[in-house]
């Protein structure tokens, strides 16, 4: 439905972690609170992800009738606990949205322009093989028109951080910004700024280091001040270097391979460094609800900024998906548009999405990364 915006991006490598799992307990039975048969489609989407072999589902819907949630399958396949909707999660690329909002709500400040160049606040950075930070713009940063290569596509970055045996030996090494921006510099230009689209994690890398050169301080400091704070967000967090997720939680599973057979590992602990600015999150269902119906009301941005966040360019191959500043926008099947993005990190599989007034969202997440279809829970609800 979507173009998929995972950590891993198109290559799709299929991630994961260490100390390979026991056998996946059978699933647990759906478990749902709110207005009953009234969701029916929605859990029985949930329940299906849960019969294609993801360990567990939780997913939160909020709209004019209230909070309502279902969950499914287990959070801990070794003790067969069972998901909850309290569940905090690694959200990935969801983290593109934060940031842009940042740098939309700067923007609004005057303190800086979408058309600045991206060397007038990094010089230098963005150099080498074809590289030129003087081309590209803090717009095309976000909307992935940059051409700037995709660090995360990297054979040996990815045979290190996602497949089985560089994970089990990385997977707590610290990376800082710059050095993901130097493994996108060892390859040329997707193509000239401006003149296509191409999914690239290291445009948000990038981000993340505009924001800090702008205000002085991490982008995490501006996401928790200007977001996080505000909206009391209290399950969402930018872990930084912090290895655990935070409580209540579930566990996290991945192959660690390039197909979906194989061992299952456990991968709930990593340094999400690996991610940066372009996906290191950890949020909840609920917060993400919160989150994106804020957005898209205008209760973040002044109307000029919502309306350049939700300017979009096509991406991908389906009419139906464009996407914008940090936010995606696509039209289901039946007719319904929802804007919000997806996000994946080893071991860990989410969509947020709302609708165009902000009204009705629903934010979900598999705790695994080879398999299940969130877009199906995303239809059942909306159409």
């Amino acid at each position: 439905m979507r173009v998929r915006t995972t950590l891993a991006g198109a290559a799709a490598l299929l991630l994961s972690t260490a100390l390979a799992a026991p056998a996946l307990a059978a699933p647990a039975p759906v478990r749902s609170g709110g207005h009953g048969p009234g969701r029916t489609a929605t859990r029985e989407a949930v329940e299906a992800v849960v019969r294609e072999g993801v360990p567990g589902v939780t997913a939160t819907v909020e709209d004019a009738r209230g909070t309502w949630s279902a969950t499914a399958g287990v959070g801990d396949t070794r003790t067969g606990r069972p998901r909850s909707a309290a569940d905090r999660y690694r959200v990935g690329s969801i983290t593109k949205t934060f940031v842009a909002t940042v740098l939309l709500q700067l923007e609004a400040e005057g303190r800086l322009s979408l058309d600045d160049t991206v060397d007038r606040w990094l010089p230098g950075v963005v150099r080498g093989h074809g590289h030129d930070g003087r081309a590209i713009t803090v717009r095309q940063l976000l909307n992935h028109t940059s051409g700037i290569s995709n660090y995360t596509e990297d054979e040996d970055f990815a045979r290190t951080y996602f497949l089985a045996d560089g994970f089990l030996r990385h997977r707590y090494d610290t990376l800082a910004p710059r050095d993901l921006v130097a493994i996108a510099m060892r390859h040329t230009p997707y193509f000239a700024p401006g003149t296509s689209w191409h999914y690239s994690n290291t445009n948000y890398v990038l981000a993340g280091m505009v924001i800090e050169k702008v205000t002085g301080h991490p982008y995490a400091t501006e996401i928790r001040r200007r977001v996080i704070e505000p909206l009391h967000l209290t399950g969402t967090s930018v872990p930084g270097t912090r290895v655990t997720v935070p409580r209540p939680s579930g566990r996290a599973y991945g192959k660690l391979a390039e197909t979906a057979t194989g061992p299952v590992y456990d991968v709930t602990e990593l340094n999400p460094s690996l991610a940066s600015s372009a996906g290191e999150m950890i949020s909840d269902s609920a917060d993400l609800d919160r989150f994106y119906g804020a957005l898209l009301r205008g209760d973040l941005l002044p109307p000029r900024q919502l309306a350049e966040m939700k300017t979009t360019v096509k991406s991908g191959e389906t009419p139906r998906a464009g996407y914008g500043l940090g936010l995606q926008k696509t039209v289901l099947d039946c007719g319904v548009q929802v804007w919000g993005h997806d996000g994946g990190i080893p071991g860990s599989l989410s969509a947020a999405v709302t609708t165009e007034d902000g009204r009705h969202s629903l934010a979900l997440n598999l705790n695994a990364d080879w398999t299940g279809d969130p877009d199906a829970v995303v239809r059942a609800e909306f159409c």
